[in-house]
């Protein structure tokens, strides 16, 4: 209750309150008044539990123990520090820092604050240090802070990174000095000669060494001492003689000691000792070489010193001293003393004489070594000497002058020629360069390339004989020497024929004629075809032909001299323009040939010479497979003539076969029964009768048709009335005719004869007979139907049945085709 008579609620704690265990209530606030009846509201209210720096942070374990392996590089992960903290906020919060740590494990470790992780900073070399022990502290921000600790061993793991170490001591009474020790021949074998101690500092299976002497050496290494307790990272060796030594054989040792060991991968090391070996007087003098080759220049003058040769003697002291002799050689009699001396101390051989290499190439002899124990010991070698070339001799060509022929059209860069030549010198003195040198007017210049190995001279162009024939120029030797000498040769090149140009006609040109009189006789020249040809010999010989335009066979032409002569009789047909076709071959291979036009007008006058050109000026563009021989009207004028006589025998032959067919039928119907009178219907002349269809004309074996019977046309002609006017048909024709009576229609109506009938009587009929030969009369003249041989008949009076109803089985089958005939007539 406060003073002015109000209440004031008031949240009061009665418990501890752990955050970590609950860090929120909430509760719900009732105010009620004293009314009847009371009224009352209430409200949440909500406590949160702020926290404060009650716990400490806590690692995940108290010890942390890893293996790293030494040498690893910078920044390598180690272990990550694992620690909690209760609180929240800053008071949650964990730092990592070192705690009780050396300066050595700050300067090569690194452990970041925020994550725990360690890590490396720096490398670790196991073998100054092996393990870091250390604690870290885990510290929170709370205030007061709180921490905890934990500690960490690390164990660094053996890396094989230390080779092994060798060490050579003195032992015994064999001196050791620097590293050479000196050992006489006469040595026992297995004497040992030096210690040998080795060493590893990494450890277990990385220090285990094994140590051997490599190469082919009389020594060998022996262990000092076989015991168990002995390191394996350290052992001791002696050094032993294997074999005999002997100082005239080998006189140094160089004896070469490897350690291995045992680690992956594995590191070696070496060490050496040179080993002398002591000497007896028991060799003789020796050369280096049994043959001594040496070059000595010609030209040289006396006295001047070839070579110098030494003798060794693996003694020492007066067996060690040696003097020189020249000897001959035992492959040449010869002896060397007229030419050669030598300096029985020095070794030094002189020469006595000039000496010519294009005389005498080589000398040989011996020299011998004595040395000056007893008894003396000698030994000898063969001294070659070989004169070497100086540059006195010029080069020389095999010939002055070369000649060479090559034929036209060559390729470019083709060989034309080779030319020989010598150096009786050697060597760079004998080494040519091979020039051209252009003649006395250049003609090579440009034009030819020497090779200078073969000396094959290339051509740089094509040549042309018709151009130029011959070639001259000069080829230049100079050879390698100081100074050089140099020598030239002339070469001739003549270019030979090939047949590379076709003829060419001179006379006569396309475009001119010759006029020949009809009344020429045999033989008679018409003209002289004249050509050359720019090759030589064979490829120049040339050869006449007609090849076209003499389809009558009336000229000739000399195939040696191109004189074209008359050889057939002129006729008139032949008058007119002849276009020859002469072609002119050479002789080369292949050929080459030209073809030219010859013109010749055949008359008897040149009348109207306008007339003739513009003919020759066609013939140019007329294909030369066309003839152009004599007058074109003449022949076409008789084939004119023959089919004029042919179309007016035609026309008379269809003429009298008119007449004779008009007469045959007034005869015959004037010898029988009339026709009824009166009837103007349109009648035929025959009622035809059915064909078999599978009896049709055969062709005979030549592929020709069979004849046709002389029944197998019927020609009608149509005529005029007395008036002038046409008849409408052709029984109205007859029927205007005297005792000729008419036929009904054809099919069959009121005065139709009766066909069969008719066929049937065996009275005998006058027939008339039509040639399938006789010419038609244009459209005038129709052919009808083909008829039987006795298909022919005339009117009979009484034995025609007026409006019979029978009829023969051709006309009722074929009455209606033909009525249509018959109307058109």
């Amino acid at each position: 209750d406060t003073l002015d008579g109000e209440k004031q609620p008031q949240l009061i704690v009665k418990g501890a309150l752990d955050r970590e265990q609950r860090d929120s209530y909430e509760l719900s606030l009732r105010v009620r008044d004293g009314g009847d009846p009371a009224r009352s509201s209430q409200a949440i209210l909500r406590v949160l539990i702020t926290d404060v720096n009650d716990n400490s942070p806590r690692f995940e374990k108290s010890v942390y123990e890893a293996d790293l392996a030494e040498n690893s590089s910078p920044g390598t992960p180690i272990l990550q520090l694992r620690a909690t903290d209760l609180d929240v906020g800053v008071n949650g919060q964990i730092e990592n820092v070192f705690g009780a740590a050396t300066e050595s494990v700050r300067r090569l470790l690194r452990l970041d604050e925020t994550s725990g992780w360690l890590s490396v900073l720096h490398r670790i070399d196991r073998e100054e240090v092996n393990q870091l022990r250390f604690t870290v502290m885990a510290r929170d921000r709370g205030q007061p802070p709180k921490t905890d600790k934990a500690t960490v061993v690390l164990n660094i793991r053996d890396e094989n990174d230390n080779v092994p170490t060798i060490d050579i001591r003195k032992i015994g009474r064999i001196p050791l000095r620097d590293g050479v020790a000196s050992v006489a021949e006469d040595v026992l074998v297995d004497t040992p000669i030096a210690l040998v101690q080795v060493s590893d500092r990494d450890q277990g299976e990385n220090g285990v060494v094994t140590c051997t002497v490599v190469g082919d050496v009389p020594f060998q290494l022996k262990p000092a001492s076989e015991g168990e307790g002995e390191p394996q990272n350290k052992r001791k060796y002696f050094l032993h003689t294997s074999a005999p030594l002997d100082y005239e054989a080998v006189r140094d040792y160089n004896v070469v000691i490897v350690a291995v060991d045992s680690g992956s991968p594995s590191l070696s090391s070496n060490n050496s000792l040179l080993v002398r070996v002591g000497d007896t007087n028991d060799n003789p003098p020796m050369f280096s070489q049994a043959v001594l080759e040496v070059s000595f220049p010609e030209n040289n003058l006396p006295g001047e010193r070839v070579a110098t040769v030494v003798a060794t003697d693996a003694d020492s002291g007066k067996n060690a001293e040696i003097t020189y002799s020249l000897e001959a050689s035992p492959l040449s009699s010869e002896a060397p003393g007229s030419i050669f001396s030598i300096d029985p101390d020095s070794g030094d051989v002189s020469v006595q004489a000039v000496l010519d290499r294009e005389q005498r190439d080589t000398y040989e002899f011996q020299v011998t070594a004595r040395d000056k124990g007893v008894p003396s010991l000698q030994g000898s070698t063969t001294v070659v000497v070989r004169v070497s070339d100086r540059n006195d001799n010029e080069p020389r060509f095999m010939q002055d002058v070369f000649t060479f022929y090559v034929k036209e059209n060559l390729q470019p860069n083709s060989p034309v020629g080779m030319v020989t030549v010598m150096d009786f010198d050697k060597g760079r003195n004998a080494e040519l360069s091979l020039s051209i040198q252009p003649g006395d007017h250049d003609q090579a210049a440009g034009i030819f390339s020497i090779e200078n190995d073969t000396g094959t001279i290339f051509s740089t162009v094509s040549f042309d004989r018709e151009q130029q024939t011959s070639y001259t120029f000069k080829v230049k030797a100079v050879d390698g020497g100081e100074p050089p000498r140099s020598a030239t040769a002339t070469v001739s090149l003549f270019v030979m024929d090939e047949n590379d140009n076709a003829p060419t006609v001179t006379f006569p040109s396309n475009s001119s004629y010759t006029v020949l009189p009809p009344s020429s006789n045999m033989r008679t020249v018409v003209a002289t075809v004249v050509a050359t040809d720019a090759d030589t010999g064979l490829n120049a010989d040339l050869n006449y032909s007609i090849v076209g335009g003499n389809p009558f066979k009336l000229f000739e032409i000399d195939p040696a001299s191109g004189v074209v002569s008359l050889v057939g009789k002129l006729a008139p047909k032949h008058y007119g323009l002849h276009r020859l076709v002469v072609q002119v071959n050479d002789s080369g291979q292949p050929p080459q040939s030209t073809t030219a036009l010859l013109h010749v007008f055949v008359n008897e006058s040149l009348s109207n010479a306008t007339v003739v050109e513009s003919q020759v000026a066609r013939s140019l563009h007329t294909p030369l497979a066309q003839d152009i021989a004599g007058d074109p009207s003449y022949e076409l004028s008789k084939q004119r003539l023959s089919i004029v006589i042919g179309v007016v025998a035609g026309i008379m032959t269809v003429i009298l076969l008119i007449l004779v067919v008009v007469m045959a039928r007034y005869c015959r119907s004037k010898g029988k029964h009339g026709y009824e009178a009166g009837k103007k219907d349109h009648e035929d002349f025959f009622t035809p009768q059915q064909h078999d269809k599978a009896k049709k004309p055969k062709k005979d074996k030549k592929g020709k048709k069979g004849k046709q019977p002389l029944y197998s046309s019927i020609v009608t002609v149509e005529a005029s009335k007395p008036n002038g006017q046409r008849y409408d048909s052709v029984n109205e024709k007859l029927s205007d005719s005297p005792g000729i009576g008419r036929y009904r229609s054809v099919n069959g109506g009121p005065g139709s004869p009766d066909l069969a009938r008719h066929y049937k009587s065996s009275s005998p009929l006058p027939t008339v007979q039509l040639h399938p030969q006789s010419p038609t009369a244009g459209k005038k003249h129709q052919a009808v139907q083909d008829l039987p041989p006795a298909n022919t008949f005339v009117g009979a009076g009484d034995n025609i049945s007026i409006g019979s109803d029978h009829c023969s089985e051709y006309s009722c089958q074929a009455s209606s085709k033909y009525s249509k005939q018959v109307r058109a007539l």
